[in-house]
C-alpha cells in the first residue's frame, strides 16, 4: 500500500521542511506542534520557502498554492488518526520522545507506521517502548530536508521487512535518496561527521586558527562546502551538545567526549542561528572572544615558566661559583 498521508510531529525545522517535502510530491501532511503559534509558524516557513522558488522560476503560483493546501497544521494528536505514517520529529531528547510516542499510539490506527527523525537515539530502544516494535523505523533526514538528498532508513532489531520497505518508498517519492544502516549511536553519517565538527570546536578553543580559517581550511583543503563551525551553527549547538553526549555515553570512549567550550556555549544560550539574538555569524564572533579569552589566560603562565628557568638558570649559576 502506497502512502497518501503523513503525519509530522513536530513544526520547527526539520518538521516543517518534511512536510513541504512531503506537500510538493503530492503527498498530503498533517503538521503537529504543541501550540498554535508554532504550527503557524511552520506554515509560514514552508511559505516563504516556496515563495522563493516560484521567484526563481522553479515552481509556479498555482504549483505553491496546491502544495500549501496539502498542508495541514493542527496542535490535536487525534488529527493523526487516518494517517499511513507518523514522522516523529522532536527535539533530541529521549524522554520527550518517549511521551511523544505514548501519545502517538493511542491516537492512530493498528497498522500505521511510526518513524522517528532522531539523528542519533537507539531505534531498537524507541522501538521497544511502543506496542508495534516491528512498526517502527528511523528516517533521518538531513538540513534543510527540501534540498538534502539523502534519507537514512534505521532499522531497530524489531523492523520488519514490510515497513523498510513501505519507508523506503516513500522516500523515493519525496525524491531523496535513501541508504539502509545499521542501529547504533549516530548511525552512519552523523557518526563520522558530528565528531569531526566538535573536533573543530577544540581546534578554535586551543587558538590554532580562527574560525574562519578552520571553516575555509575544510572548504578548501577538502572540498567540504561548508565549513565544520559554520554547519554546526546551522544544526543547533544544543543539537550538537545533545548528540554527541548520546556517543560519549553510548560508546563509553572518551574520545566523543563534547568539547568544553560547546557545552558552554549551550549554557549560555548560545545555540547558532536559533539561539536568543544570534545570527548566522554569532557562533564565530563568540568562538572569537572565547578563543582571545583562552589565549590572554594562557600567556601569564608561559611568563611564569619562563621567569622560574631563568631564576632556575641564575641558581645555578650561583652554585657552580659557590662550588669552584
Amino acid at each position: 500500500m502506497s502512502i497518501k498521508t503523513v503525519g509530522i510531529i513536530g513544526a520547527g525545522t526539520m518538521g516543517n521542511g518534511i512536510a513541504q517535502a512531503c506537500a510538493v510530491s503530492g503527498i498530503d501532511a498533517v503538521m503537529l506542534d504543541i501550540n498554535d503559534a508554532a504550527v503557524q509558524k511552520g506554515v509560514a516557513t514552508i511559505s516563504g520557502s516556496l515563495d522563493r522558488l516560484v521567484k526563481k522560476e522553479k515552481m509556479t503560483a498555482e504549483q505553491k498554492a496546491a502544495a500549501m493546501a496539502r498542508v495541514r497544521a493542527t496542535t490535536q494528536m487525534a488529527d493523526m488518526k487516518g494517517v499511513d505514517i507518523v514522522i516523529e520529529a522532536a527535539t533530541e531528547n529521549l524522554g520527550l520522545k518517549l511521551k511523544i510516542l505514548k501519545d502517538i499510539e493511542a491516537a492512530i490506527g493498528a497498522d500505521t507506521v511510526i518513524a522517528s527523525n532522531t539523528s542519533s537515539i537507539s531505534i531498537t530502544q524507541l522501538a521497544a517502548a511502543t506496542g508495534r516494535p516491528d512498526k517502527f523505523i528511523g528516517m533521518h533526514f538531513f538540513n534543510p530536508v527540501p534540498m538534502m538528498a539523502l534519507v537514512e532508513l534505521i532499522r531497530g532489531l524489531q523492523t520488519s521487512d514490510e515497513t523498510h520497505a513501505k519507508v523506503e518508498a516513500l522516500a523515493k517519492a519525496l525524491g531523496k535518496s535513501p541508504i539502509t544502516v545499521k542501529n547504533n549511536p549516530g548511525f552512519v553519517v552523523n557518526r563520522i561527521l558530528c565528531p569531526m565538527i566538535n573536533e573543530a570546536i577544540f581546534v578554535f578553543a586551543e587558538g590554532l586558527a580562527s574560525a574562519e580559517e578552520i571553516d575555509a581550511g575544510m572548504k578548501l583543503g577538502c572540498n567540504h562546502p561548508i565549513g565544520p563551525l559554520a554547519l554546526a551553527d546551522m544544526i543547533g549547538l544544543d543539537t550538537m551538545l545533545a548528540v554527541m553526549n548520546v556517543f560519549y555515553e553510548g560508546f563509553n570512549d572518551s574520545k566523543y567526549r563534547p568539547a568544553p567550550l560547546l557545552k558552554e556555549m549551550v549554557a549560555a544560550g548560545y545555540l547558532g542561528r536559533k539561539g536568543r539574538g544570534s545570527g548566522s555569524l554569532r557562533l564565530p564572533k563568540v568562538l572569537r572572544k572565547s578563543s582571545a579569552l583562552a589565549a590572554r589566560r594562557s600567556r601569564p603562565a608561559a611568563r611564569d615558566c619562563r621567569g622560574r628557568r631563568a631564576a632556575s638558570r641564575r641558581s645555578g649559576a650561583g652554585l657552580r661559583g659557590r662550588a669552584r
